[in-house]
């Protein structure tokens, strides 16, 4: 028998199902995975908002990570909400030596508008965090916040993945679903070469987790052998189905179908 590989989400909590450690398990499990988490946060949130924040106490982090990994082991880690210095400090501490692929989702501000990551802890993944990430996967206020750069066109997508490279991360997916216009653009740079993936935009409000789910996706197909670009297509593929068959709950950004391709729909 075949094992399934082993994700470990190091991540927040959402209350709300759609995004976090819930997506990341969902995601996880319906590519045929198997999840393991390190919680940094607890939120109570929805689809219209964060109501509420409690942090994770560093050491706790730590012990999660420590536990998974002496036992269970991990084939690839994902990153995502990290929230504090202190814990941002303490994640880079504890997966510094460890030689499997790490895939960092910079989760700075929800998809409601809410900041998830404070100043100190930006500083502390620019410096400590990035420089051991396999794959940076920032959405385009993400890519221009950690690189500096103003983007407003392809070029300047290019450009401010140019310099997130720099910074040390094997490769930059840049994600567009923040941009305009009816095609949707992501961006992949890596040493030895660039990717553009184009798609149409799908016009809905259930956008609730998009970002936890593809970097989950893309760690699970990394971890199942594919190459950087096929692993990319793929989980660009199923969030666009999850997209296309999201269940349409809550009055404001509401989740994915995380179980899609298991309904035979496409």
């Amino acid at each position: 028998m075949t094992l399934p590989v082993r994700i470990l989400s190091i991540a927040g909590s959402d209350s709300s199902g759609g995004a976090g450690i819930q997506a990341d398990i969902k995601t996880i499990c319906a590519l045929g995975g198997y999840a393991t988490t390190a919680i940094t946060a607890i939120t109570a949130q929805n689809t219209q908002g964060v109501a509420a924040v409690q942090m994770v106490p560093p050491d706790m982090v730590r012990a999660q990570i420590r536990a998974v990994l002496d036992d269970i082991g991990v084939d690839v880690i994902k990153i995502g909400m990290i929230g504090t210095g202190a814990i941002t400090a303490a994640i880079a501490d504890e997966i510094k030596a460890l030689t499997m692929p790490i895939i960092l989702d910079p989760v700075m501000v929800a998809t409601s508008g809410a900041t998830l990551l404070d100043k100190d802890a930006q500083d502390i993944l620019r410096c400590d965090l990035l420089p051991l990430a396999s794959v940076l996967t920032p959405n385009l206020p993400e890519a221009e916040a950690l690189s500096g750069h103003s983007i407003t066109s392809l070029d300047d997508v290019r450009s401010a993945a140019q310099t997130l490279l720099s910074m040390g991360p094997k490769a930059v997916l840049i994600k567009g679903g923040h941009g305009d216009g009816d095609t949707l653009i992501d961006f992949l740079l890596w040493e030895k070469g660039e990717a553009v993936l184009e798609g149409k935009r799908i016009k809905t409000t259930s956008t609730h987790g998009t970002g936890c789910t593809l970097s989950s996706a893309l760690a699970v197909f990394l971890a199942q052998g594919l190459s950087l670009v096929d692993a990319v297509r793929r989980a660009r593929k199923y969030v666009r189905g999850a997209i296309k068959n999201a269940p349409g709950f809550g009055a404001g950004h509401g989740p994915l179908d995380h179980n899609w391709m298991q309904s035979g729909d496409t």
